[in-house]
């Protein structure tokens, strides 16, 4: 059984409104299914410096509340705390937020879907009060 090991990049765009935390584990899932990798390891990459990537319980909306609400109290926003505000008030928290976070994740892929646990989703949490649009490399090693 000597399959071929086979690497695939590509980028995905999403559109993040007011710091919000959005799943994005289906999108992701559909990105797979359309490859030639079955199983395999994907590292997901945001390519920005304001927004997060976080494996989080998908099953109760008050987790993402919760998360929110912690990091609102743990990096408060406002001119007055930081030098760097040269894009608002949430322009500073927001790289703060990301380096307490995560920009990069790698999961297992099998049988052409993400091994995530039972509760498990990928989300981007954007850490900007502005609608951005973000870019996200995907990394796909397998066979």
């Amino acid at each position: 059984m000597n399959q071929r090991i086979k690497f695939l990049q590509d980028e995905l765009s999403f559109k993040t409104v007011d710091q919000e935390i959005s799943e994005i584990t289906r999108e992701i899932n559909s990105w797979i299914k359309l490859q030639e990798i079955n199983n395999g390891n994907l590292t997901i990459f945001v390519k920005h410096t304001s927004v997060s990537l976080i494996i989080q319980e998908n099953a109760s909306k008050e987790v993402l509340y919760d998360i929110k609400n912690f990091f609102k109290k743990l990096v408060p926003e406002g001119n007055s705390l930081y030098k760097h505000s040269i894009e608002g008030k949430d322009d500073m928290p927001a790289h703060i937020k990301s380096i307490l976070t995560q920009t990069s994740l790698t999961v297992p892929v099998l049988n052409k879907k993400l091994d995530l646990g039972t509760w498990q989703g990928i989300f981007l949490y954007e850490h900007r009060i502005n609608h951005q649009t973000r870019n996200i490399n995907l990394s796909f090693i397998g066979e």
